[in-house]
């Protein structure tokens, strides 16, 4: 076995960083380096000396769990109303290519079906207020990632992890209500399988100069059944699989992108979607 590591370390505003994401407005120490394993290049990182997708809790603690409160949330009057279990609001999502959905809508909510791949509104948005309602299936199937697994991507880029986290162990960066590989949920709200959860998203988009840097980060405020679990967390790098233990960078893109949701071979269930454009 032969193996090479590099390390790339940045320097972003006179602090050593990497990108990464925090809350309350403290930017994350973040280190990068790769190996070389078998003529293979495997990328790491580590979020303030934490590695991304930390299966050991003795490094990686997870959240404390908090038993939320039973409330569903209506749309305001200045929503714009996704979907709201009718068949006409249906018709607002779309395939990735613009082309009918797989995804299916049944007793007025939406699932996805066997390979069915992303669902995204024909409208786009960029910074906004979401309200999202989703439950994982009653019928327990496999565990950690592979259970009730799914997403919800702001400007088809920025992933909001859906999971069932209900007495589920993963990675704390990777449970329900994580900014995928960038920030781990404050607490756990789940509520037990089968049963209705919202997330209630507050996100301004990132920007970028014309040669593509970033001029300001994207930041996310998140409640997910009414408890907060991202407390206006700077997302200073993508959320995107980059491998085990990395996540991918920011790159630059338009100002206004569907919203997307993920089909990950889940049969995960949607409701009452909703937005206001800030």
């Amino acid at each position: 076995m032969k193996i090479r590591i590099a390390f790339l370390v940045v320097l972003v505003g006179g602090a050593l960083l990497l990108g990464g994401s925090a809350c309350i407005n403290n930017e994350p120490v973040i280190k990068e380096w790769t190996k070389v394993i078998d003529e293979k290049k495997v990328h790491y990182m580590t979020i303030d000396g934490i590695m991304v997708h930390e299966t050991d809790p003795a490094k990686q603690p997870l959240p404390d769990i908090v038993t939320p409160g039973n409330e569903s949330c209506d749309a305001p009057s200045d929503a714009i109303v996704l979907f709201d279990g009718s068949a006409e609001s249906f018709k607002n999502w779309t395939d990735t290519k613009g082309r009918e959905t797989k995804w299916i809508l049944k007793d007025r909510v939406m699932e996805p079906t066997k390979k069915s791949g992303l669902i995204q509104t024909k409208q786009e948005f960029g910074s906004c207020q979401l309200h999202i309602e989703w439950a994982t299936p009653e019928n327990v199937k496999g565990n950690g990632q592979g259970r009730g697994n799914s997403g919800v991507f702001l400007m088809s880029t920025y992933e909001i992890q859906i999971l069932d986290s209900y007495e589920n162990i993963t990675y704390a960066d990777g449970q329900a209500g994580a900014l995928y590989g960038r920030s781990k949920p404050l607490v756990n709200a789940s509520r037990k399988p089968g049963h209705w959860q919202s997330y209630d998203i507050i996100f301004h988009q990132p920007t970028f100069d014309k040669d593509g840097k970033v001029l300001r980060k994207a930041t996310f405020t998140v409640l997910h059944n009414g408890v907060l679990i991202q407390d206006h967390c700077v997302l200073s790098g993508g959320t995107g699989w980059r491998g085990p233990h990395a996540a991918t960078e920011y790159r630059p893109h338009p100002d206004k992108l569907p919203l997307q949701m993920q089909d990950h071979g889940n049969p995960v269930r949607f409701r009452n979607i909703w937005i206001r454009q800030l």
